[in-house]
């Protein structure tokens, strides 16, 4: 079978890294076109914009000009609909756009099964652009004066401990004491107990609240929580645990709980080996992993030699994500969580690391070629 037309939808970080190589497609005899909105916000950094120690552009790479640059042709219009049967996708506005090869690095959404998103005052925390505009709508409001907004955020894990911390140093920053309350059943039940109860204790001293239950409804300047407590909030933040985006289902194809597409070692997916899929919206069978960027890039040089291998004819290669990653949580004060398997570090130095990481990995994608 012979394959031409490559579209990657979704602008992850491993598709970023295939449109910096689009020149070894295009040599493969691939004709590559990108399906995705004009700016990407790197997760890496999103805290820091959410606690105002960084700008909101300091996180955000400009598409349009990373595929002009590398010559790949660019639609910015949403993927509403995949016929499998007619390898096309329907844009948003109708646009019909055919394929042979088709890639998803779509990343993933928040789970929300109370239906709270929607609703006034409440911030899932994807898209990341929710937190740069949360933190505009914060910071407006201090500068009315006032008492400093009460803050719920909705979950237990890393990311929203790291979410509670970053509105903290927001707050920090602007002189005041944070309101700020976590309400979920438990809290960083996947880090390890010394470190779970550093991190607690330190959020606590800086005015962190933790409520055991599970919040299900929005109320004017409060929410419910499922016990029936009504807790006063101003802004509700959902971090409630991330879920692959719908497009997903739309294919009826093989998925996990939490509905990411199964894919196989050599990225396609199980069950339509001309869909290939990586970061948060798929996952390899038999290798369950937590959603994290690192597995986005990663995987991204796996993803370009089986792209490219399909069009050459030639044999694709497996990718086996590792056991053990350095993840860093960005505290909102200068200081930084790093956890590698059993190795732990709290400090100044960790979270100088991270940006040593992040901001290194936003350069890159903003270098021109042959530079």
């Amino acid at each position: 079978m012979t394959f031409r037309r490559l579209v990657l939808v979704g602008a992850g970080h491993a598709h970023l890294h295939l449109v910096r190589e689009a020149a070894r497609l295009r040599a493969a005899g691939l004709e590559v076109t990108l399906i995705a909105p004009p700016r990407f916000q790197y997760s890496g950094l999103a805290s820091g914009v959410l606690s105002g120690a960084l700008a909101v552009e300091t996180a955000e790479i400009d598409v349009l000009v990373l595929a002009s640059a590398f010559g790949v042709r660019h639609l910015p219009q949403p993927v509403t609909a995949i016929d499998r049967t007619a390898r096309t996708l329907t844009l948003g506005g109708g646009a019909i756009e055919p394929f042979d090869l088709l890639s998803l690095n779509i990343g993933s959404v928040v789970a929300d099964p109370y239906d709270l998103a929607s609703q006034a005052g409440v911030w899932p925390v994807k898209p990341l652009a929710n937190l740069s505009a949360l933190r505009t709508r914060i910071e407006a409001e201090s500068a009315l004066g006032g008492a400093p907004p009460r803050i719920v955020v909705a979950g237990g894990g890393q990311s929203a401990l790291e979410v509670g911390a970053s509105l903290c140093g927001l707050l920090e920053r602007q002189g005041v004491r944070p309101d700020v309350a976590l309400v979920a059943p438990d809290y960083g039940a996947a880090l390890p107990p010394v470190v779970r109860a550093r991190l607690l204790r330190s959020l606590a001293l800086r005015g962190v609240a933790f409520r055991s239950g599970t919040v299900v409804g929005r109320e004017a300047q409060a929410c419910r929580l499922a016990d029936g407590a009504v807790l006063p909030c101003d802004h509700l933040v959902l971090a409630t645990g991330l879920v692959a985006p719908p497009l997903i289902a739309d294919l009826a194809l093989p998925v996990d709980d939490d509905g990411r597409l199964l894919v196989t070692a050599t990225l396609q997916s199980v069950g339509d080996p001309a869909i290939f899929a990586a970061g948060d919206c798929a996952v390899i069978r038999d290798h369950p992993r937590p959603a994290a960027g690192v597995f986005g890039v990663r995987a991204a040089p796996v993803l370009r030699d089986n792209l490219a291998a399909l069009g050459c004819g030639e044999p694709l290669r497996s990718y086996r994500p590792q056991t053990r990653w350095l993840s860093i949580m960005d505290l909102g004060d200068g200081r930084g969580l790093a956890i590698r398997g059993g190795f732990w570090s709290f400090g100044c130095m960790a979270l100088r690391l991270k940006r040593h990481l992040d901001l290194g990995f936003v350069r890159r994608m903003r270098t021109p070629p042959n530079s």
